[in-house]
């Protein structure tokens, strides 16, 4: 489910189930976890097999929690920790971003310390649709990173949005055919450079209290609408 290559100073991090547009399962998420946290690169270029970048959490594995509180937030928690991982990652992390990004895929880029999309890339929190929201710590980072008016109007309406509004709200660094161009250009900087002005630009951001209230608020929910998460997952 995660591929793993060496590419000279850039570690390439694909997220490999195109069949399922590479959404992730508790066990995926944990192989990306793994590929982040063992990269000694000091660039990690994540990205999407096929035409997707990742649709977030796996819903048929939401689906399969049957409406209980605990194990939704231990999915939830999971999901979290991944996102910390690859904030926290003394590598700079750049997200190549083709097709969708939804739901904990955009979570995860967000993230991301660069993301970088191509122009048929897009983005969207659908789960609002269905009595849901991605919880791997997207209410902690997206108003961070729009602002809290476009991250309200983003969350609160489950659009989805094309590179070009994107760009415009923040959401993407760069708009580019192929973002792992972006990756090759910030590797070819002095990596302890690269570190520690990672660092420095990251420091003192509190989450935990936020995240904990988030695991909270998506157990609550997954209970709440258990059918209808399940109704969608057949869906789709």
């Amino acid at each position: 489910m995660i591929d793993v290559e060496t590419d000279g100073s850039v570690r390439i991090v694909t997220i490999d189930r195109p069949e399922a547009r590479n959404a992730l399962t508790p066990d995926g998420l944990e192989a990306l976890e793994t590929a982040i946290d063992a990269a000694d690169e000091p660039v990690i270029y994540l990205q999407g097999r096929g035409q997707a970048f990742c649709a977030g959490a796996d819903l048929n594995a939401v689906s399969a929690l049957d409406g209980e509180r605990d194990q939704a937030a231990d999915f939830a928690r999971l999901g979290q920790r991944v996102a910390r991982t690859i904030e926290d990652a003394p590598a700079v992390v750049v997200a190549g971003i083709d097709g969708p990004a939804r739901g904990g895929g955009l979570e995860l880029a967000l993230a991301c310390d660069v993301r970088v999309g191509t122009p048929d890339s897009t983005y969207g929190e659908p789960g609002v649709r269905f009595g849901l929201f991605g919880a791997w710590g997207g209410t902690v980072r997206l108003p961070r990173v729009l602002g809290e008016g476009d991250a309200l109007e983003f969350a609160l309406s489950g659009r989805t949005v094309d590179a070009e509004e994107a760009l415009r709200m923040g959401l993407l660094s760069r708009i580019a055919d192929d973002p792992r161009t972006v990756a090759a250009e910030i590797a070819a900087n002095a990596s302890d450079t690269l570190a520690v002005l990672k660092r420095r630009i990251r420091d003192d951001r509190e989450r935990a209290t936020q995240e904990r209230r988030e695991a909270a608020a998506f157990a609550d929910l997954v209970a709440a609408h258990a059918d209808d998460i399940d109704a969608y997952s057949s869906e789709r």
